[in-house]
C-alpha cells in the first residue's frame, strides 16, 4: 500500500523552507525525506526566481551544504548543464528562465525532465548509489532515489509533489510513499 508523499526535507543549515515545505530560497539544498520508490515518479519545480540552483534526484550522502551539489546529484542546474554524479554530461535543449516549469519523470532507469510541459533532451541513465562499506560496488546500483533542489545567489524554487500546474506525462504519477504494514 501507498500513501501520499510528505512535505519534508533534510536541508543545508542555510536552506529557508517556506509554504509549508513548497517553497526553498536561501543558500544550499533540500532533499526529500521519503525515497521514490513506484515505478514511474513526477514531480515539478517552478523557477520563481533566477540565481544559483538545480533539481533533479540524489541519496543519503548528497551534500546539502555545497552548491552547486555535484557529487551524488543527478539532475539540471540554472544554466541549463545536465549532470550526472560530478559529470557534465550535456546541455539542455531547451532553455529555462525565469517563471517556467520544470518536470521531473523518474523510472528507476532513466531520469527525464519537461520545460513547460515539453520534453527536453538528453536525458539521465545510469544513476547510482554510493559505495561505502554497507553499499558495496556488487549492490551498488541499488540506489534510494531522493528529489533534491539546490539554491543559492537569491534564487526561489517552487516545488510541487501533487496539484501539478503543468500534467504529468502518461503513466507518471506524484511521488507516493511506501507504507509498511506490520
Amino acid at each position: 500500500a501507498y500513501q501520499e508523499f510528505t512535505f519534508h526535507f533534510f536541508s543545508g543549515k542555510d536552506v529557508v523552507i517556506l509554504k509549508e515545505g513548497e517553497r526553498i530560497c536561501g543558500t544550499g539544498a533540500a532533499l526529500g525525506t521519503l525515497p521514490i520508490v513506484q515505478n514511474k515518479a513526477y514531480f515539478q519545480v517552478d523557477v520563481q526566481q533566477n540565481g544559483t540552483w538545480g533539481v533533479g534526484l540524489g541519496n543519503s550522502h548528497s551534500p546539502l551544504d555545497a552548491v552547486p551539489v555535484a557529487c551524488d546529484f543527478w539532475g539540471i542546474r540554472d544554466n541549463g548543464d545536465v549532470v550526472a554524479n560530478e559529470t557534465v554530461i550535456g546541455k539542455l535543449n531547451k532553455p529555462i528562465s525565469e517563471g517556467d516549469s520544470i518536470g521531473v519523470c523518474y523510472d528507476h532507469v532513466e531520469l527525464k525532465f519537461l520545460v513547460n510541459g515539453e520534453w527536453a533532451e538528453p536525458s539521465i541513465t545510469g544513476i547510482r548509489g554510493p559505495v561505502t562499506d554497507k553499499h558495496p560496488a556488487s549492490i551498488q546500483g541499488l540506489l534510494q532515489a531522493y528529489p533534491i533542489i539546490y539554491v543559492d545567489e537569491s534564487a526561489i524554487i517552487d516545488v510541487k509533489f501533487r496539484r501539478f500546474t503543468q500534467e504529468a506525462p502518461s503513466g507518471y504519477d506524484e511521488i507516493l510513499a511506501e507504507q509498511t504494514l506490520l
